[in-house]
């Protein structure tokens, strides 16, 4: 069982804290892999607002832990504490995958994580944390970064969008999916992808598109045109597209190879088809149109997504899911 550990202090922010615990403390209902063990670590009692936290260990307990969630820290105008900068660090140190929650940047940067490396905050704090630590190479037009054994999200509902991706890399996009539909929030938004950011899509009965989206995904692997959507949601083309953008914030073509993607994500998870058969299954066509497409909305290929996505998930001797620390 791989160990989550939530480092927390008198300043957090409540919210980025409850969005991690509500990700990783319980397995939603019909997941029977093992979940993850969360332990809550901080100086004794913690105050975040104006809510008080009982913390499960003190802050000496992160070294031990296989991945440490720092959440949002309320004023980056004070420096964070020592005892918790030197906690992350040693972390990090001992091989734990840390990633910081909204403006939890400027802990992992105040702990020298983010040297060299790119990073994202809050956007209204990228500016102080670019001019704070001019080695972090700040991105404000992200949702998260990913580099590996550290991550870093931006504000408020982006702090949910990194959870769920480390969920994603640790147990696939159907166990992943399984979590945001727990959670009633989209189940995927790529973190650098910034035009493929997608809103949550209506439940059936209040909007226009609502019998559409369902009607799409059942239909992945048949070519469908923009006029086969309009002509499905009996509106013009013009107005279809309208409607997406305020819906998705993109258009109906890319909402749909978003859609043919994740497809095919699944199921080179999930089964040992051919790139040729997941393809013609995710509505691309050809392998080479699936490598072409998938390259650059993943950013890499479908045998290497396969073979990384297998050695992450490959069971242990005793049948649990093996945790990989990342270099």
């Amino acid at each position: 069982m791989t160990t989550v550990a939530l480092a927390v202090t008198d300043g957090m922010l409540h919210f980025e804290l409850s969005v991690a615990y509500e990700v990783f403390a319980a397995a939603p209902a019909g997941v029977t892999v093992p979940w993850y063990d969360l332990v809550v670590c901080g100086p004794g009692g913690v105050r975040a607002g104006r809510f008080g936290l009982e913390p499960d260990h003190g802050l000496d307990r992160l070294p031990h832990a296989d991945t440490v969630i720092v959440p949002g820290w309320a004023d980056v105008d004070v420096d964070p504490p020592t005892d918790l900068v030197d906690a992350v660090r040693a972390a990090h140190e001992a091989g734990a995958r840390v990633a910081s929650l909204c403006t939890g940047a400027f802990v992992l940067a105040a702990a020298g994580l983010l040297d060299g490396r790119c990073a994202t905050t809050h956007w209204a704090h990228t500016e102080a944390l670019a001019a704070r630590h001019p080695r972090v190479t700040v991105d404000p037009d992200v949702l998260y970064v990913d580099n590996g054994s550290v991550l870093t999200s931006a504000g408020k509902a982006a702090a949910m969008d990194l959870c769920l991706h480390l969920v994603r890399l640790d147990h696939g996009s159907s166990i992943a999916n399984a979590v945001a539909r727990r959670l009633v929030v989209p189940p995927h938004r790529d973190g650098g992808q910034a035009q493929f950011v997608a809103t949550p899509v209506p439940a059936p009965g209040n909007h226009p598109l609502a019998d559409l989206f369902p009607w799409i995904v059942e239909r992945l692997d048949q070519p469908l045109t923009v006029e086969d959507l309009a002509r499905r949601a009996r509106m013009s083309s013009r107005t279809l597209g309208r409607h997406f953008r305020a819906v998705t914030g993109t258009t109906p073509l890319q909402w749909l190879l978003i859609q043919r993607i994740r497809h095919a994500q699944e199921l080179l998870e999930t089964t040992d088809d051919s790139i040729e058969s997941v393809a013609a299954a995710a509505g691309m066509g050809t392998a080479t149109t699936l490598r072409r497409h998938f390259n650059r909305t993943v950013g890499v290929p479908p045998d290497t997504y396969r073979r990384t996505f297998r050695s992450r998930t490959r069971p242990g001797p005793d049948g649990s899911a093996r945790h990989h620390r990342r270099p």
